[in-house]
Order: C-alpha cells, then sequence, then structure tokens
C-alpha cells in the first residue's frame, strides 16, 4: 500500500513538473511572438508623434522657441525665456518689395526721443507687399492714425517675425499660411507716417532685430545665408547705446568720417570697414547705422 502511494506521488510531482514546463515554455513562446508586435506599435507610436509634431510645427511656425500663439499683439512674449544664441536661416527668402530705396533706418531718434525698430523703404500706394519667407499670419489689425496703421505680423518656419505697417490693403487674414514671395497687402500710407512708405521690421521673441543685418534692399538679397542671434548683444541697454553711439552699433552724424567713428569705438578703420561690408572710400550718411562689434 505504501509503495502504490509512494508512485502516486511520484507520477503527480512529475505531472506537475511537466504541466510548468509546458507553461514556462508557452510563456516564453508567447513573449518572444510579442516582442515584434511591440516593435511596429513603438514605430507606429513614433511615426504618429512625429507626423504629430510636423503638423503642429506648420500650424505654429517656431514652435519650439515661442511660448504661444497671439493675435493680439506685436510684442506678445514679455515673459518667454530668450535663448542665448540662436541662427535663423535666412535661405528661401523673398524681398518683401522691389524697391531699394531706404528713407528712414533702425535706431534712436534724437528729434522725437524715440526708438525707431524698423527699415523704411520707399514704395507707393499700391504696390504689391511680398511675405519675406514661408509662414503663418499672426496679426491682421488696423491701427487707425496711429502707430503702424493697417499692418500685418507674420511668424516665419526660420523663427523670425516680420512686422509691414503703413499699408493701405491688407490681402491675408490671421492664421493664414503663406509661401516666401506670396502678395500679402499693398503699400501705403497709413497710421503714424508723412507720406507712402513700407516700414519694415524684424523680431525674434518680439525683440528688434535691425533688418538692415539680414536684408539688403539695394542688392535686393540676403547679407548672408544665416544670422545668428545673440542674446547678450540684446540685453536692455541696447537703446541706449544706439543713442548714444557706444556699443554694438553707431548712428552717422554729419561730418563723422570712418577714422572718427572707428576711434571713438575703439576699433581699426579696417574692422569697421570689414562690418559694414563697405570700404574707405564709401560715403557716409547722417543717419546710417554701422555696426561696431
Amino acid at each position: 500500500m505504501t509503495k502504490r502511494m509512494n508512485f502516486s506521488y511520484i507520477k503527480l510531482v512529475l505531472a506537475a513538473t511537466t504541466a510548468m514546463v509546458s507553461l514556462s515554455a508557452f510563456s516564453q513562446d508567447l513573449i518572444a511572438r510579442q516582442a515584434p508586435i511591440d516593435r511596429k506599435l513603438k514605430s507606429v507610436d513614433s511615426l504618429a508623434l512625429q507626423k504629430q509634431i510636423r503638423a503642429e510645427q506648420a500650424a505654429y511656425p517656431g514652435l519650439s522657441v515661442y511660448p504661444n500663439w497671439s493675435n493680439e499683439h506685436v510684442q506678445a512674449y514679455r515673459d518667454a525665456i530668450v535663448p542665448d544664441a540662436y541662427q535663423f536661416d535666412l535661405r528661401g527668402f523673398c524681398m518683401p518689395t522691389n524697391n531699394t530705396r531706404i528713407t528712414d533706418v533702425f535706431g534712436y531718434r534724437p528729434r522725437r526721443r524715440r526708438m525707431h525698430y524698423g527699415l523704411d523703404v520707399k514704395v507707393y500706394v499700391g504696390d504689391t507687399i511680398r511675405a519675406a519667407f514661408d509662414g503663418k499670419v499672426r496679426i491682421v489689425k488696423n491701427q487707425g492714425r496711429r502707430g503702424y496703421g493697417k499692418y500685418v505680423v507674420i511668424r516665419h518656419d526660420n523663427g523670425l517675425e516680420t512686422v509691414y505697417g503703413h499699408l493701405s490693403k491688407q490681402l491675408v487674414e490671421e492664421n493664414e499660411l503663406v509661401k516666401a514671395g506670396e502678395p500679402i497687402a499693398l503699400g501705403g500710407n497709413t497710421g503714424r507716417s508723412t507720406g507712402s512708405h513700407l516700414h519694415f521690421e524684424t523680431r525674434f521673441l518680439g525683440i528688434p532685430i535691425n533688418p538692415a543685418l539680414m536684408f539688403d534692399f539695394e542688392k535686393q538679397d540676403v547679407v548672408a545665408d544665416a544670422y545668428t542671434f545673440h542674446k547678450n548683444q540684446w540685453n536692455s541697454g541696447s537703446e541706449r547705446h544706439l543713442a548714444s553711439g557706444e556699443g554694438l552699433f553707431y548712428k552717422v552724424k554729419r561730418g563723422d568720417t570712418l577714422s572718427r567713428i572707428a576711434s571713438r569705438q575703439g576699433i581699426s578703420i579696417s574692422k569697421l570697414c570689414k562690418l559694414n561690408r563697405i570700404t574707405r572710400r564709401t560715403t557716409l550718411r547722417p543717419g546710417q547705422i554701422l555696426r561696431c562689434s
């Protein structure tokens, strides 16, 4: 009787062991078969995520650096985190107008005691104004007789924002996607303006950057394929530097010479010429902005 019980017990243990081995083998086989499926699901999720990110970037250019999208104000980023450096790709540009004559430059206006944050380009009422780069229209507004008058703001894929002011007619709507060279408005004389012209600004996170550092209206070309913004050059004292003629830029006064400006800024004439792509024989005009560092 005891032998039979022992034999039955052994059979039971063997059966249980066999079942456990089979279950383990089945589990491993299931895991092995599931692995490729998991990889495929991860691949699908990754592709879907990438597609979603691309769609959001297309819908909101500069999404990686801009904290929000607003249709209200040109300067809408007072609490934004400004990177120490940021490079703008200037390829694929289009000049906003075929006109080449600059009537006012970027910088401090002593007579009016305020900054001028863009370039004024001579255009006539009805002249076509075009988008400088691919992007999305952020603002289409009319300030009446104040400021920009009728104006358009576009945020571009390269991170820049451009402002087009004193327009007679806007041809685009807010949140509309535009391509470089696409007509967006007609030149005019609206707002605080004493004659028909295009007021053209380039900004980054609301910070004004001299368009002349990127656009050469006389040559109808960009200055280079890329422009690098440096935070430490655009601190709160930048307006004071422009006004006093110290630091990054200098506004030419009547009677100034290259040697006098170079001496005042503490640099050589050759470096001053190289920074501004001019020669020692270049005639300086009052109001012209020269880069000094």
